[in-house]
Order: C-alpha cells, then structure tokens, then sequence
C-alpha cells in the first residue's frame, strides 16, 4: 500500500503507517501528507467509513484456508504464491495466473496447448471434472451451497477459479433469467467485457454447463488482452476440466477444448474494444441477452465512455463487477455521465461468489477480492 497522497507533488517520507482516524481505510507516510490530502478525502471519507463496517462480512466464508487465504495474505504473512506452493497448484496449469511472479501480458495464450494435458491439478474427490450427481433444484446462494452441490471438501481450493463462472451465475440469477430480452429459448448469448487472466483459465468456464443445464451457452470474450492469434477463434468445451487421477472418468475426453461451436458451452475471443468490435461480434450472431463485465475498472479507464453509450443504445442488461465497493460507487458515477439521473437497475451488493482470496497490494485497507461487488444498468 502507497501513501494515500502520493503524486500530489511532494515526495513521500517513509512508508504509509498513519492511517486516517476517521474512515481508516487510507493511510498516510506523514501528518504533511494527511494534511495537504484532506480537501481530496473529505468528499470520501464518510463512505469509505461506512464500507470499513462490513469488513467481516466482505472477509467471511465458509473454507477451511479462509484465514491463510485472508487475513494471513492481508498482513503479508503469506503471498497468493505461499498458498499454491503449499497445494503443489504454484505455476500449475491454469493455477499459474494466480500469483504476481506470472504476468498474463508476459504468457502467449495457446487454448489447445495448454488444455490438451492439463486440467485442475487436483484429485476427483476435490473439483467438479465430472457432471453433477443432480441438477440444480433451487438458487446458490452462497459458496458453502455450491460445494454441498457439487460434493466438493471445504479444504478445496477450486473457488479461485471458479469464481468466473459463479460471478456470471449469481449476476444473470440477480437480475433474474427470465428478465433478459430477448427471451431465451434454449440459448443463452453473453458479451464478457475485459478478460485478462481468464484467458489462461478458459477451462473453468465448462461449469456453466451444469449450472444452466439445458441451455447451450455462447460466451463472446471481448478485450485489448485477447492475443491477437486468438481474434475470432471458436472454442467448445467439451466436457469439464479433467482432475489428476489417471483412472478418472473425466479422462474419457482427450481434450476439453475443441476448435467446434458444437457444445453446451462455445467460447468466441475478439481482441479490441467493445465498442470498435460490436458489429463484427453480432454480424453473423443475434445480440446478446445479457452483458457481463468482471473487475471493469470503469472509473480508471476512459475507454469505457464509448462502450457505455453503445450499452446504453442496445438496451440489453449489463452487469458490472469490480474489486471493492469504492469501485463499484465511482463506476456508477461515471455510468450516471451517460444515463443521466437513472438508478442502476441492480444496487451495488456484495457477491457471494467473489473469488475468496484477498488482493495484494489493495491502495486501501478495505479488503478487495475478485469479482468482489456487482452493479448492474
């Protein structure tokens, strides 16, 4: 964590020890600092004291490695890298993206390389590579509800990466299935805006299969982080991602992804912004019913402007996550530039299924997850 005043124009002191007596959230290398940065905090100060009292909540789940995995990587007792190492999962497969010693923008994405033998590095009994025993009879609600479904150990780690999936699960139940315009007949169409690591993870979104069963599910990835060889490839996930055990029915299937729009779940990659990129996206394929877009960072990146106002022109749902609820507050700030005074069609709340390990190097002591709060318009 930095100096909350930090390029204001005089050099920081010392690291950031004196946090604000207010809020708590912010914290400052000196009472200079603190000073000069009040007129900035002032406006933020009471809501960001308002966030701080649901820290318990936003830390809360039901895992066995909750703590390691919280206030352990929080107070730098551990590291995301610790915590794989330790599950022999560090640099493994799709596990690789989860540490900071591996940079997405530094990996070539190769889909069928990377799948054909790798999967989740994991024994059966701890991650869903095979079909649920049942179908899903009523809402998840939480992580706990997920496991119980899916006869998953609490000890297991698969949360961090199926926090993709679930988010677009919890996203299109809150806004409800049967909302979505056009209505669904056996077809589900979502654009997910912005995918980064997910592109190395693309094996975990085979859960959308047993989470919408009887639905054929289209996924268009749409972002600047989309190699460039991958720009308009097709893949079908056929299957779900295979365990480690060699005797497992998972390995019936030689390969998870197949260059195919033949599947329950079909993934389509486009490299470029939303906005420059709709119209080749929808010039063979109806519109989507839903818009879903992960960590946006909306407030931080002025590129969202464009892709708003075309949102707001295909009158479709959109649902927005990002990594506090100070995020999510300034995004609908800047959503209120392009809709006016019209209220977010689903209030900023927390998502029980955000991904359950704390952010390194959050900018406030509010804690961040991935995934962690969702807005939608």
């Amino acid at each position: 964590m930095e100096c909350a005043a930090s390029g204001l124009g005089t050099r920081c002191v010392g690291p950031p020890t004196r946090r604000c007596g207010n809020c708590g959230a912010v914290a400052y290398c000196s009472v200079s600092h603190q000073s000069s940065h009040w007129r900035y905090h002032k406006e933020e100060c009471e809501r960001l004291e308002e966030q701080m009292r649901s820290v318990d909540l936003i830390n809360e789940f039901p895992f066995t490695f909750t703590e390691e995995a919280t206030v352990q990587i929080s107070q730098k007792e551990v590291s995301r890298c610790t915590f794989l190492t330790k599950r022999d999962l560090h640099h493994a497969g799709m596990w690789k993206y989860e540490c900071k010693c591996v940079s997405s923008s530094t990996v070539s994405f190769s889909a069928y390389d990377r799948f054909r033998n790798e999967g989740w590095h994991l024994p059966t009994s701890s991650c869903p590579c095979l079909g649920p025993l049942s179908p899903v009879i009523s809402q998840l609600c939480s992580w706990k509800d997920y496991y119980e479904w899916r006869k998953i150990p609490l000890a297991s780690p698969v949360a961090l990466l199926l926090h993709w999936p679930l988010t677009i699960y919890h996203a299109i139940q809150s806004i409800g299935i049967g909302n979505l315009t056009p209505r669904i007949s056996n077809e589900l169409r979502i654009h997910y805006l912005g995918p980064q690591k997910e592109l190395g993870q693309l094996g975990v979104f085979a859960e959308l299969q047993a989470l919408f069963p009887g639905l054929s599910i289209r996924l268009q990835l749409v972002g600047p982080d989309v190699p460039q060889h991958m720009d308009g490839e097709i893949i079908s996930l056929c299957g779900y991602t295979p365990c480690m055990e060699e005797d497992c029915d998972c390995k019936c299937s030689s390969e998870i992804l197949k260059p195919s729009n033949k599947s329950a779940v079909s993934l389509q990659l486009y490299r470029g912004f939303y906005h420059d990129r709709y119209s080749d996206i929808t010039k063979d394929s109806p519109p989507p019913h839903i818009v879903i877009a992960p960590n946006a960072g909306i407030a931080a990146y002025p590129s969202w402007l464009p892709t708003l106002e075309l949102i707001k022109e295909m009158k479709v749902r959109a649902v927005f996550s990002d990594y506090c609820e100070e995020a999510c507050h300034l995004a609908a700030c800047c959503i209120r530039t392009i809709t006016g005074e019209q209220p977010l069609s689903l209030p900023i709340g927390l998502n029980p299924f955000r991904q359950p390990m704390t952010v390194e190097e959050s900018s406030l002591f509010i804690p961040c997850y991935s995934n962690c709060f969702i807005f939608a318009i």
